[in-house]
């Protein structure tokens, strides 16, 4: 078994200036144990080397007096702590630049990006082709580092002041475009363009062939050695971030961390998720962190989702200027160190799967999903759409299996989901999905696309049918803005709900009148004997309700889910901003987890409102011998229900930030239904 697959990291990255080369490493140990940290990142080779390389191509930092990865390689193995080095070779200096101009990114009309005298480099280049290999040879061979990371990796079309320069044009992206692709390149304008799906594939392609030559090269030398990056393909620790930017548009997203480590931890079984919470507001403002509410909220919502921890600064802890966060972000990784046997291992007991798609296009229709089933309290599984064949088993195992956005599918995978609902999980499909996909469609969904969407304003949508939409009385028309597919689904098999009510005047208020019902409807649900039903909505609730948060949206899936799932394996009264996690446990055992996520107000993280007495009932779950919490020690009152049934009750007094509560059963009896690895 490698080192990284016991998934206890908690791991601190300083994040070297090239100034820092000549940094006091016994006071950064120091620094570290007081996190607790088991595992410490920090800068090796790429723009800058941190240690005396002897390479022509690696420009070693003016400020290194000693060989400072030598030595905290040494004294952190001294500490039992790990050491993951880290690369970039998306940039070099600029007296590489001068001397190798091939190397480098070029935009359309032949410029560099020299961004302070650190120039663009090219993914299809010699650099990071082949320079970058001997760099992290040159590490291997010398140090015994315990992984290695690669900073910005893949095509970077931006600086650092948020400049787009768009696609590469250089020698060697337009040779290798016509080689993979059997186009030019040069006609390629960006998004938009014909080319645009066969770009992407280039990138995916390319990036996918680099870093099966870097895993073929580390695992050849040194098999021991964790690879890290941002790109899920043959690397070991999958890395992502929750950080924060002045210029990101809102609303703020407050599930960042659970739906990056999700995604990932429940879409590979050999993979690692280690989800970082950047330190600093922006990159602009490097030395000025986020709130410790918002870097608590993220590192509870890493280990409740089945992750390490993982918190960056820039520099060293000597002379940083905001140490604001650093007693919660201590706080949280001293109690994961102390129960990190509970955690890491945790197995899935979800009622539903949600799909994250590959498409960017529905990233928001997907984000809204997310948000409607966490505020709903419904146990799901996050899986990325490429995994649905290797989740097969997986996904069988729960109710309903929702996908937003989907576009055009192949064969395989229709059949796979369309074996699914065979075996009586149902499909539920948003956004529009496979508007364009006629054989999809017809199968799970028994509809036909018939038309462009529709996106004019002042559209609603019918749903006054109380049986249907309780959560919706009294309200029978919700809006219908963002594009309607106009669906015909086949009345032998699907029900036609949500009659699309056709824009009208609404203005001046003398005129707001004339609407019609149409032809169309918002919503089909086919339901076949013996088989799970195929819900698809023609618009975009998820999308709607991301971007402004009008419950009607949210309702309009959920009430409908509802009936889908029957009884969910926790039902309970806690406020919609309270997160829920329900676990087994490998010794059969299970945990509750809790995140208090009161205290936001959509642009501030302030101090979480306290929350008493919350009622839970666990159903398909024999009654536990013992329930207690891991962050007060107390013991929890629980009562079984419907005598005969594997059904109980318990009752939480109180919560603040986070809690964990440990349900423990009679190692001789059969605990809980079956659950999936996450």
């Amino acid at each position: 078994m490698s080192w990284w697959t016991a998934n206890k990291l908690r791991l601190i990255q300083n994040n070297l200036r090239e100034t820092d080369a000549d940094l006091d490493v016994g006071l950064l140990m120091k620094e570290l144990q007081q996190f607790r940290a088991n595992t410490l990142m920090i800068n090796a080779g790429g723009i800058f080397a941190f240690y005396p390389s002897d390479l022509e191509h690696q420009v070693v930092t003016p400020y290194l007096k000693k060989d400072l990865l030598g030595e905290v390689i040494t004294q952190a193995h001294a500490r039992n702590m790990r050491v993951i080095a880290r690369f970039d070779f998306s940039k070099a200096h600029e007296s590489l630049f001068a001397a190798h101009p091939e190397w480098f990114y070029r935009d359309r009309d032949g410029r560099e990006v020299n961004y302070f005298g650190i120039v663009h480099t090219c993914l299809n280049g010699e650099y990071q082709q082949e320079k970058s290999l001997e760099s992290i040879g040159e590490v291997l061979d010398r140090y015994e580092v315990d992984g290695i990371f690669f900073n910005m990796f893949g095509y970077q079309h931006w600086d650092y002041s948020g400049n787009h320069y768009g696609p590469c044009y250089c020698g060697n992206c337009i040779r290798r475009f016509r080689e993979l692709c059997g186009e030019e390149l040069g006609e390629y304008t960006g998004r938009g363009h014909a080319l645009h799906k066969v770009y992407r594939k280039f990138q995916e392609q390319t990036s996918r062939a680099i870093l099966a030559q870097i895993h073929h090269f580390v695992k050849a030398k040194r098999p021991d050695v964790a690879i890290s990056t941002y790109h899920p393909y043959m690397v070991d620790i999958v890395r992502k971030e929750s950080n924060t930017s002045l210029t990101r548009p809102y609303p703020l997203w407050l599930y960042s961390a659970s739906e990056n480590v999700a995604s990932v931890e429940q879409s590979w079984d050999d993979k690692l998720i280690s989800n970082c919470s950047i330190n600093a507001i922006d990159l602009t403002y490097r030395f000025t962190g986020v709130s410790p509410q918002e870097n608590e909220i993220r590192l509870y919502q890493s280990i409740a989702n089945g992750s390490g921890l993982d918190f960056c600064i820039i520099g060293a802890f000597a002379g940083y200027p905001d140490r604001k966060s650093f007693p919660a972000v201590q706080e949280v990784f001293r109690f994961h160190a102390e129960y990190e046997h509970v955690f890491g291992n945790l197995i899935s007991l979800a009622d539903v799967v949600l799909i994250k798609p590959a498409a960017p296009e529905a990233a928001t229709e997907y984000m809204g999903l997310f948000k409607m089933l966490k505020e709903s309290h419904v146990l799901f599984d996050t899986i990325v759409e490429e995994q649905i064949p290797a989740k097969q088993i997986a996904l069988a195992r729960v109710k309903a299996i929702i996908l937003p956005g989907l576009q055009q599918t192949n064969a395989d995978m229709r059949e796979i989901l369309r074996d699914l609902q065979r075996q009586g999980v149902s499909i539920l499909a948003t956004g529009c999905s496979f508007f364009e996909d006629e054989e999809t469609l017809s199968a799970l969904f028994a509809a036909l696309y018939t038309g462009s969407t529709d996106s004019r304003l002042a559209g609603y949508l019918d749903v006054s049918d109380e049986q249907r939409f309780p959560s919706l009385k009294d309200r029978h028309w919700i809006t219908a803005s963002g594009g309607l597919a106009r669906m015909v689904f086949d009345p032998d098999e699907a029900d036609s709900l949500m009659p699309y009510i056709e824009p009208s005047t609404f203005g001046p208020p003398e005129r707001a009148y004339g609407h019609s019902t149409g032809r169309f409807s918002g919503l089909g649900i086919v339901r076949r004997p013996g088989e799970g039903a195929g819900i698809y909505y023609a618009w975009h609730p998820g999308a709607q309700y991301a971007k402004h948060g009008f419950e009607d949206h949210k309702h309009a899936v959920t009430d409908i889910l509802a009936g889908l799932t029957g009884p969910l394996t926790v039902e309970t009264d806690i406020p919609e901003s309270v997160e829920l996690f329900f676990n087994r446990l490998p010794d059969g055992n299970c945990l509750l987890q809790l995140i208090n996520l009161s205290g936001f107000n959509g642009t501030t993280y302030l101090k979480a409102i306290p929350i008493y007495r919350m009622n839970f009932r666990f159903n398909g779950i024999k009654l536990p011998e013992r329930a207690y919490s891991l962050r007060k020690g107390e013991e929890l009152t629980f009562q079984a229900k419907d005598e005969g049934e594997a059904c109980f009750s318990l009752t939480l007094p109180y919560l603040d930030r986070y809690e964990a509560v440990v349900l423990e059963f009679s190692a001789t009896e059969a605990t809980v239904k079956e659950g999936n690895k996450t």
